[in-house]
């Protein structure tokens, strides 16, 4: 009888932990999943799963039960459950004292501040008084729960203050002000780091958002200057080291119209900035963040090609629910090498179903290849081939 692997638990059973399947079925790792609901994107694909809230601390050790290690869709389990589940024995993967730092804002710019990381001025406010003080315009924030443009509001006046104001007080969460950044682009530099201190860093990538929400990612990033790159990948290594991060680490950045990167946010998870490296990478984040948190050696992020450029699938009003399988045999058909990821989610407006990879050595010709793919999924093309 072979050996058996350990069993790796993931909380969250939205499309990271989909994505997180594939690569661990290659490497012979089984996956226990706690999924919010019945058929919600993972639970499709792995079969032991625990229908639960994440919340209940009682449900985490029913799914952590025998398994060595457990990692993260997403964010949002309490910190004291974390601790919690390390005293019962458990690898919690990024641990609490790490990901505290993706979970709260206030921490976050609280710490990156002490380790003099580069970032947008900000502070935590609780009044439209502390605004008017801070500055306006301004960004504010709740400290903890906003996700894809969620909780984060442009506020241009004091009378723009009391929505955010008002969810921040009925969230029981803080606000955090930040300051707008004049900014030619957004960045991504995705690191992934393991429990014995290995590291490996991706190529810097592009990010284009619609609506706070992943829109396009281009990698690299065009015309970046290789010193900035250079810069940005070792601040996301160094915070991944400074704050004990196992598993990826996404940081999210502006480069500014005047050559500055400044921190955005942080991830400590597979992240929609990464998810070119499936196809673009010559190891995935997905595989590498497996690896990471399994303290397996890990894979190499080179590029695989020149050029790799992800687009979103977003739902829409006109997306019809059979539209997005009905797209493979036209966006096949025209892009043999064209690679798409659904997610086996309903259909709504502006949520998340799906992405498209197209990579090649001509930046221009996979951009418009990804782009007419993801846009015939999502309907905007009509029926008529090109």
């Amino acid at each position: 009888m072979p050996q058996s692997a350990p069993v790796l638990a993931v909380i969250g059973g939205g499309q990271l932990a989909r994505m997180m399947a594939q690569p661990a079925i290659a490497l012979g790792l089984p996956l226990r999943l706690l999924a919010e609901a019945e058929g919600v994107s993972a639970a499709q694909v792995v079969p032991d799963h625990v229908v639960g809230d994440y919340r209940d601390l009682a449900t985490l050790r029913r799914v952590t039960d025998g398994c060595p290690v457990v990692t993260f869709d997403h964010e949002h389990v309490p910190t004291e459950h974390l601790h919690a589940l390390e005293a019962d024995g458990v690898a919690v993967r990024p641990g609490p004292d790490a990901l505290v730092h993706a979970q709260d804002k206030a921490v976050m710019r609280t710490r990156l501040a002490e380790l003099g990381v580069p970032c947008p001025r900000n502070a935590v406010v609780a009044s439209p008084d502390e605004v008017e003080a801070f500055g306006l315009p301004c960004v504010l924030k709740t400290t903890r729960g906003g996700y894809d443009g969620k909780g984060v509001w442009f506020v241009r006046s004091l009378e723009d203050c009391a929505e955010p104001l008002r969810a921040a007080a009925e969230g029981g969460v803080g606000l955090l002000a930040e300051e707008l950044v004049d900014f030619r682009r957004e960045l991504s530099a995705l690191v992934v780091r393991s429990p014995s201190g290995q590291a490996a860093a991706y190529p810097v990538v592009a990010s284009t958002q619609r609506d706070g929400i992943c829109h396009e990612v281009v990698a690299p990033a065009p015309d970046l200057d290789p010193e900035l790159g250079g810069q940005a990948q070792e601040i996301a290594l160094r915070i991944a080291g400074e704050l004990g991060v196992t598993g990826v680490l996404a940081v999210e950045l502006f480069e500014t119209n005047d050559g500055r990167i400044l921190v955005n946010e942080l991830a400590m998870r597979p992240h929609n900035t990464g998810h070119w490296t499936q196809d673009g990478a010559v190891t995935s984040q997905f595989e590498n963040h497996l690896r990471a948190v399994m303290d397996l050696p890990l894979g190499s992020p080179a590029p695989r090609a020149r050029w790799t450029v992800m687009v979103n699938i977003l739902g829409s009003d006109d997306t019809e629910v059979g539209r997005l399988w009905d797209g493979f045999p036209h966006a096949l058909a025209r892009d043999p090498h064209l690679r798409v990821h659904l997610y086996g989610k309903d259909l709504r407006p502006g949520r998340k179903v799906g992405h498209v990879n197209a990579y090649g050595d001509d930046l221009e010709d996979c951009l418009e290849r990804a782009r007419h793919a993801a846009a015939w999924f999502r309907g905007d093309l009509g029926n008529e081939s090109e």
